[in-house]
């Protein structure tokens, strides 16, 4: 007789990793939940797409009528306005359809918008630079003239340090039409450098706990590994790991890259939560399996979410 529904082995998970392109961060999760059992598609959500009467709402080219059990976003396709709110709808919509979506939206969301999370980090009370995001640049001079002292300008949305500005004076900041979106993002520039070598660190959270750290070391200012920074082991830091959780916390996040920055006085400040870390330096310095937790991980965040949904209602007399 075939196994009844309560001794069936469950079925292997689906897991659908988000990403813009299947480059080496994207090849590892693979082999990592593919090692755990899941099984793995791999897509960006471009070709995702919302239709009215399909059985969910939406429609996978990999999935036909069905939803994967857990969606795991690594990176997301840049675009148009339009067509980034579409896709970042779409993790909405599989959030309200009971899927595990690892970023979800919201998080993604409040990462992205580098105001946005300066908004949260400082809101819970976290140590960080001073930030400011207007769009007047009449207001933009008048900060830097009210501060009298460097602030960087940064683009709202980016990433991997690119296009970011000392400004010392107002003069020093770019004509209007160089200024992406026409949004000013200035953050108080709390950097100091030792023997001409400057630093930070990045933690990695996932699930609630700090996994991996390093400090970054560069000859200049902007300390990315992308930018050309090089990435150094680290002892054990209890202060920055338990600012680092509490800043994904503050975003909503569960798997979260914090950029965090000592001032000269040896206090740390979080600058920045990343949705969607990259782990190569990391990886390297901290000798961690980044991929491998991360599987690890969300899997784990799945069985559990199953395990309360499986779990019987109480008897009542």
């Amino acid at each position: 007789m075939p196994p009844s529904a309560e001794t069936r082995p469950p079925a292997a998970p689906r897991v659908l990793v988000v990403t813009a392109s299947l480059d080496r961060h994207a090849r590892e999760l693979r082999a990592a939940f593919e090692a755990k059992g899941a099984r793995v598609t791999i897509s960006g959500l471009a070709d995702v797409g919302f239709d009215t009467e399909a059985a969910h709402g939406l429609v996978f080219p990999e999935f036909g009528d069905a939803l994967p059990d857990a969606v795991c976003v690594r990176t997301m396709d840049g675009g148009s306005f339009e067509a980034v709110t579409r896709r970042l709808s779409i993790l909405h919509a599989l959030g309200r359809l009971g899927v595990l979506v690892s970023n979800d939206a919201r998080a993604v969301e409040n990462c992205v918008d580098k105001a946005m999370t300066s908004f949260l980090v400082a809101s819970a009370g976290l140590p960080a630079p001073r930030s400011w995001a207007v769009e007047s640049r009449r207001e933009a001079e008048r900060i830097v003239a009210a501060e009298n002292r460097a602030l960087v300008l940064k683009p709202l949305f980016g990433a991997q340090g690119k296009g970011l500005k000392l400004i010392g004076r107002a003069e020093d900041l770019p004509p209007a039409d160089e200024i992406v979106g026409g949004v000013y993002y200035l953050q108080r520039f709390i950097g100091h450098s030792s023997d001409g070598r400057w630093s930070d660190y990045r933690v990695l959270v996932s699930r609630g706990r700090a996994v991996a750290a390093m400090r970054r070391e560069a000859a200049c200012w902007i300390t990315n590994i992308k930018q050309g920074a090089l990435a150094r082991p680290i002892e054990p830091d209890r202060e920055l790991e338990d600012l680092a959780v509490q800043a994904t916390a503050a975003v909503g996040g569960d798997f979260c890259g914090v950029d965090i920055l000592k001032d000269a006085g040896g206090r740390p400040h979080v600058l920045e939560v990343n949705s969607m870390p990259a782990w190569t330096g990391l990886k390297k310095a901290s000798g961690r399996d980044i991929a491998a937790i991360r599987a690890e991980d969300l899997l784990a965040t799945l069985a559990e979410r199953r395990s309360v949904e499986l779990r019987p209602l109480p008897a009542f007399a």
